[in-house]
This record gives C-alpha cells, structure tokens and sequence, in this order.
C-alpha cells in the first residue's frame, strides 16, 4: 500500500465522519427548530413529540432546508402568526450552529 492510498483512506475517512457530523447536526437542530416553533405555537408538551416528528419528516422532502423553512412558515401561517422569514431564517442559522456545537461535545 502507497502513500497515496493511505491519504485516500484518510479522506474517505474524514468525508464519511463529516457527512455523520452533518447529518446529526441538523437533525438536533430540526428538533431544536421544532421545539422553537411549538413554543411559539402554544403546542403543548402532549403534543410536542409528534410536531417534532412532523418537522423532522418535512426534511426528507427535497435535499437542503427549504423543506423545512416551508414547513415552519405553512404552520405560522395556519395558526394566523406572523413571524418573517427573515426571523425563522436567523433561528435555522443560529440553532445549527448550536446544534453543531452540542454534537461536536457529544462525540
């Protein structure tokens, strides 16, 4: 074995933990997301679990957050709250980048 396969290994390596991180990190912050978003919907803790749930499957719709966004905004807007899209958009931001900090601490 090379050099070069030993790198290739290495980054291989390096990709797969990185998606894993990727990966987990935003399914914390989907649940940290949800947990936002029910709070502001008065959704009670009976019922936290299964919102949680439904924000968590809204990801699985298309690659990348606007599944997510537009799911968030859809519930807003049923529940006739105005929250900007510029406000859900900071609390995805900010709670990935906590979410990637908890399961950074985790590992």
């Amino acid at each position: 074995m090379t050099t070069f396969d030993d790198r290739e290994k290495g980054f291989e390596k390096k990709f797969a933990l990185d998606q894993d991180l990727k990966f987990r990190a935003e399914s914390r912050r989907n649940k940290l997301l949800a947990e936002w978003a029910a709070a502001k919907l008065s959704i009670g803790a009976d019922a936290l679990p299964d919102y949680i749930r439904s924000v968590v499957k809204a990801d699985l719709e298309e690659k990348g957050d606007e599944d997510v966004f537009r799911k968030i905004k859809g519930d807003f807007a049923a529940a006739g709250l105005a929250i900007s899209d510029n406000d859900i958009r900071t609390q995805m931001i900010e709670l990935l980048a906590k979410a990637v900090g908890e399961v950074e601490s985790s590992r």
